[in-house]
């Protein structure tokens, strides 16, 4: 699993924009950037609608005023799906990324198997990124939500 210090693994995401679906790779999201990036399990869930995206929106500007240069959300879904999130959120400050074949959470080792409710999915966290490597790793338990939190996140800083 995943820790802090390790470098990110190379992968390519899935983002959609104007321009139509873009892959872009970890070496390209994260170089000579300071990133928080936060996973949930399913866009448009109940925690994650309700809570987890809400508060990273609410404090995208004190987050960003700590020296990070990018919020980031992730999820195993497709980009149309995150893209479609992003807007009914009304999230314009965080930028979506789908791994739709969970390859990212598989090479982080942060996945879990949801079994009916979706398959398999990232488990929920939280980490501040520096240059691809990771300084900051917060991991949930299941079924809580608690160390993700963007007021958490924003207080380590």
């Amino acid at each position: 699993m995943l820790k802090v210090g390790d470098k990110l693994p190379e992968v390519s995401f899935s983002k959609l924009t104007k321009e139509g679906v873009l892959n872009p790779t970890t070496s390209q999201i994260f170089a000579n950037k300071k990133v928080v990036m936060f996973a949930v399990p399913g866009a448009f869930t109940p925690t994650c609608s309700a809570a987890h995206l809400p508060g990273y929106i609410t404090l995208a500007d004190q987050i960003k005023a700590k020296g990070i240069d990018e919020i980031i959300c992730v999820a195993v879904n497709d980009a149309f799906v995150m893209n479609a999130w992003k807007k009914s959120q009304n999230a314009e400050e965080i930028t979506f990324l789908a791994d739709g074949g969970a390859a990212f959470h598989q090479a982080i080792g942060l996945t879990m198997e949801t079994g009916e409710f979706g398959g398999l999915r990232s488990q929920r966290y939280a980490m501040v990124v520096d240059n691809g490597v990771v300084t900051l790793l917060n991991v949930e338990p299941p079924k809580t939500f608690e160390v993700s939190k963007a007021e958490v996140i924003l207080a380590a800083l």
